[in-house]
This record gives structure tokens, C-alpha cells and sequence, in this order.
């Protein structure tokens, strides 16, 4: 059986799979977050569909898109198009490439950070930091080790609706979770098609984050759980930290 990279088939399912996460209160606490500097431009970085970066767009941020998957990017313009929201987007990957110019503040939401490789961590942040002018804010979260260890090690997650169902086998191996999924999409036809991809993540700890942001020019400015609630209770954490002026 070929199982395709994460996102290839569900990339255009993805926001749709997750309406159940508030997305509206979400960007709410993180523009909340983000009104306490004085910002203009920013970066989404594994923009995906790119929900979050309409919401920053919406809310009078300047904002450009990006991710590593051009079946994401692909859906996030055709959203922006349908919404009259006018972004820019990007194909890259964070931990692999420079970007030619600078932003007030960059985002990675819902667990952009968890899919980056543990040997790529401090140049994703490095990367980061030469993105942002001095001061600049990075907002970000992932999901927590004990969420990995917990909820998702040796799990089956499925959501079966009448156009589509979702299957995902999941299983944590050390550092690293792999997260095998299924989809059966409803053809125009009726006849349900097979799709399936490969999602790799990688658990990291508070620590380790925080030791990479400050080994990269970043000074931690907030750590907390999801909403602002318990960061160590939570399954989610969240950080904000700022670019070092002397860097």
C-alpha cells in the first residue's frame, strides 16, 4: 500500500475535520497575545489551510503564509480567495531556508513545531529569528509530551461523517510519534476512495524549547497551557517570546 506525505489527501479536509476546536476563540486569545506589542507584518509559519493567517489578516495584520505542503497551501489560497482575504503564501519549510525579507512577528499554530525534527530544532528557531526585526515577537505552541504519552501513544482516533471518514492509528516510539492515516472520501458516484498518508511528530519538552529559543536570541516572555490555562496540566503549551535586541 503507498502511503503518501502528511497532508497530500488531507490537506483540503483538514479545517473541516477540526471544527470542533473553536477556532474563533483560539485567534482570539492569540491576537490578544499579540495587541500587547506594537505589530504590523507578520509570518504564519505551517500556515496549512491558512484559518489562522485570514483571522491575523482580518484583524488589520499584514500577514504571509507558509508552509511545506503545496496541497495546504493550495486549499489556504483557494479559502483566501473565497473569503476575500488577501495574503501572501509561501512554499518552504522553516528548518531549511532564509527568508528574503523581515516581519514584526511570526506564528506556528496547532503543532507546526511538534512536526519539526529534532536535529533540525535550533536551525528552525535560527531561521525564525532571521525573520523577525530586533524585538519581534514569535507565538507559538505544541503539543505536550504528556498529551503524546497519554492520549495519542497506542491509540485509534476516528470521525465518521456522512462524507467522509477519518482513521488514524497512532503509536510513540521514543521521541517520536507516528501517526498512520486513513481517509474514505465520498465519491460523486457514492463509492467511498481509499486515501492514505503518513504524519510523523516529534514530543518535546518545555525545557528543550526553551533552551533552543534562548540558544537562538529569543528571551522567553510567557509560557501557558492552552488558553491560557495550567501549562502543566494542559494538553497543549503555548510560547511567547521576543527577539533579542542585541542580536
Amino acid at each position: 500500500m503507498e502511503r503518501n506525505t502528511a497532508y497530500a489527501h488531507l490537506a483540503k479536509w483538514f479545517e473541516y475535520l477540526n471544527d470542533d476546536c473553536d477556532y474563533e476563540n483560539w485567534s482570539q486569545y492569540l491576537i490578544l497575545k499579540l495587541s500587547a506589542f506594537p505589530l504590523a507584518t507578520g509570518l504564519d509559519i505551517g500556515c496549512g489551510g491558512g484559518w489562522f493567517t485570514r483571522a491575523f489578516q482580518k484583524h488589520g495584520y499584514q500577514m504571509t503564509g507558509m508552509d511545506i505542503s503545496p496541497e495546504m497551501l493550495d486549499f489556504a489560497q483557494e479559502q483566501a480567495f473565497k473569503t476575500g482575504v488577501r495574503s501572501e503564501y509561501i512554499l518552504g519549510d522553516i528548518s531549511a531556508r532564509k527568508l528574503p525579507k523581515r516581519f514584526d512577528f511570526a506564528t506556528a499554530v496547532n503543532d507546526c513545531v511538534n512536526y519539526i525534527p529534532k536535529d533540525k530544532l535550533n536551525i528552525a528557531f535560527k531561521n525564525v529569528a532571521a525573520a523577525l526585526k530586533k524585538g519581534g515577537v514569535f507565538l507559538f505552541d505544541i503539543s505536550s509530551k504528556r498529551k503524546f504519552e497519554e492520549k495519542i501513544a497506542n491509540t485509534v482516533s476516528a470521525d465518521d461523517r456522512e462524507d467522509i471518514t477519518y482513521l488514524a492509528f497512532n503509536r510513540v516510539d521514543g521521541d517520536k510519534a507516528v501517526l498512520d492515516v486513513t481517509l474514505f472520501v465520498k465519491r460523486a458516484d457514492g463509492a467511498f476512495e481509499r486515501l492514505d498518508e503518513t504524519h510523523i511528530q516529534y514530543i518535546y519538552t518545555r525545557e528543550e524549547i526553551e533552551t533552543a529559543l534562548k540558544n537562538n536570541g529569543f528571551s522567553v516572555v510567557r509560557v501557558e497551557g492552552h488558553l491560557g490555562t495550567d501549562a502543566e496540566t494542559s494538553d497543549r503549551i503555548c510560547f511567547l517570546a521576543r527577539k533579542e535586541n542585541v542580536r
